[in-house]
């Protein structure tokens, strides 16, 4: 089986200069949890997920310790909220993962699990010459347990 009978189409993709509340809002309208995000081309070039509004430990630079960024700025504990309302306008490229991995429709949905497993990915876009035409998802698996062929 390969990942175009799987995979959910057509790509709902967000432009690098979206803002993260447009991100955000198209994340919420559609019930998805992650996007690619596609260059002035439409091409593959960044993913954003949910995970990147969450404040994450970061190393301070020269020490071994760690403390929570947000938004790739070090979080104060009464400027969180002021930290969100000023990244609502903070482009998506600012903030998305450029390092994306993507699998075509072609590919099998055994690579897909390997890619899922191997690098903890919920997630990961499907293109068609660099330009995303769906994406495919852990909850996309249920198909194997349901159906012998995922178009019935």
């Amino acid at each position: 089986m390969n990942v175009g009978q799987i995979m959910r189409q057509p790509a709902i993709v967000l432009d690098e200069d979206a803002s993260l509340e447009d991100a955000a809002r198209i994340m919420l309208e559609h019930d998805f949890r992650g996007l690619p995000v596609v260059n002035d081309q439409g091409k593959l070039c960044g993913f954003v997920s949910v995970s990147d509004y969450m404040a994450k430990n970061k190393c301070i630079p020269f020490s071994r310790f760690q403390a929570p960024q947000l938004f790739g700025k070090w979080i104060t504990p009464e400027g969180i909220e002021q930290m969100y309302e000023e990244a609502r306008t903070t482009p998506v490229k600012e903030i998305m993962s450029s390092n994306v991995v993507f699998v075509t429709e072609h590919d099998t949905v055994d690579k897909v699990i390997r890619l899922m497993v191997d690098r903890d990915l919920n997630r990961i876009p499907v293109v068609r010459d660099g330009v995303p035409i769906g994406i495919v998802a852990r909850y996309d698996l249920l198909q194997l347990m349901v159906h012998k062929d995922p178009t019935e």
